[in-house]
């Protein structure tokens, strides 16, 4: 890989080793399955209404879902339970931390993350601005895929902007059809007539990080 598309080697590093594992922490069963290839991540899941859609409709996929609002988490999982899917994990965690210590290296296929705080006040709180991005790229497989969505064209410039230049990251962005319904969020904003976008992003063959091979003693 060219020294171009290293270039996020350049950033301040992220250091998981400061870390400490959430409250109640626990590595789901399907983490350690060495043929589980389709496994999936959203983080900031809301009260499930994506994931409890994404399960039944991608019986081959597992998605562990993460929330970190209590309140949130709880009407979550509450539906889960009901619903009680085979492929659906919920998560109550801060879902950095938990990262950190329940995911190996290239273990994912696809990250969600559908209108995450849009943190006008704290950009560098934004996913592509910061430096943990690095590692949750070293947890996706090769060409794996991250979707992010948002209702906030200047968070989308921004994002499609560090996809490119600083992350060395393919990427397709859209806009999501006036009928999607996959979150409240992306109802209410649609419902209000406003325009929400959409980034693909694909990690590539070869793509390097400074944290391949880094790995929670957490994992067994």
């Amino acid at each position: 890989m060219s020294s171009s598309a290293l270039s996020h080697r350049n950033t301040r590093a992220f250091r998981p080793e400061m870390l400490k594992a959430p409250r109640d922490f626990f590595v789901p069963e399907i983490v350690h399955q060495q043929n589980a290839s389709n496994l999936a991540l959203e983080i900031g899941a809301g009260k499930g209404k994506h994931a409890l859609g994404f399960a039944p409709a991608h019986p081959d996929t597992h998605l562990i879902a993460i929330e970190r609002t209590r309140t949130k988490f709880e009407a979550f999982d509450k539906l889960a339970s009901k619903e009680a899917l085979p492929n659906l994990t919920p998560i109550h965690a801060d879902a950095i931390a938990w990262s950190v210590h329940a995911l190996p290296p290239a273990s994912l296929q696809h990250i969600y993350l559908l209108y995450p705080n849009p943190e006008a006040h704290n950009p560098n709180q934004q996913w592509l601005n910061m430096p943990f991005f690095e590692f949750l790229l070293s947890r996706l497989q090769s060409g794996g895929k991250i979707t992010l969505a948002t209702n906030i064209e200047s968070y989308m410039d921004n994002a499609e902007q560090q996809a490119t230049i600083l992350w060395c990251l393919p990427s397709m962005r859209y806009k999501v059809p006036q009928n999607s319904a996959r979150t409240h969020f992306e109802i209410k904003y649609l419902a209000r007539g406003e325009t929400c976008w959409e980034l693909v992003m694909q990690k590539p063959e070869g793509y390097q990080t400074r944290f391949d091979t880094w790995q929670s003693n957490k994992i067994a």
